[in-house]
């Protein structure tokens, strides 16, 4: 008589799972300095481009290698912030760097600016804040707990 197969002792065993374990009292870093890092840097991004647009359609016919550089450095820094929120969102590592670039690019522009003696208006005096303060955030501690994972 053959052995029923359902009742056949089986050979495979699975393997254990194994299990994730925290730390007591260790707490999931924060979004908010991530979050205060990325809504500064969207802003700071926004005003950069205005006044780069501004200057663009303002000294086409006056100075166009001044013009072509300027667009040249905001496409850079255009391009450094916004990979850089993308990839702070993403908690990477490598946003932090992008953002502190497209920021400093962002205060070469306003330094040109003011170098070249543009006539603007008063507050555009006061823009250089907003990067300022996007490479402040991004270099706070707290942000780097965020892409840390």
């Amino acid at each position: 008589m053959a052995p029923d197969l359902d009742d056949a002792p089986t050979t495979y065993i699975p393997r254990p799972t194994p299990l994730a374990f925290r730390a007591r009292g260790v707490r999931q870093p924060s979004p908010a300095a991530a979050s205060a890092t990325a809504a500064v840097s969207i802003v700071s991004g926004w005003a950069t481009a205005i006044i780069a647009t501004s200057l663009i359609a303002g000294w086409w016919r006056t100075d166009q290698l001044f013009v072509v550089a300027i667009g040249f450095l905001t496409s850079v820094s255009a391009a450094a912030t916004i990979g850089g929120l993308i990839s702070l969102l993403l908690r990477r590592r490598i946003g932090r760097l992008l953002i502190i670039v497209g920021a400093f690019v962002a205060l070469m522009i306003f330094a040109g600016l003011f170098v070249a003696g543009a006539k603007l208006p008063s507050i555009v005096y006061g823009i250089p804040v907003l990067p300022a303060a996007s490479i402040a955030l991004t270099l706070l501690p707290a942000t780097g707990r965020w892409t840390r994972r």
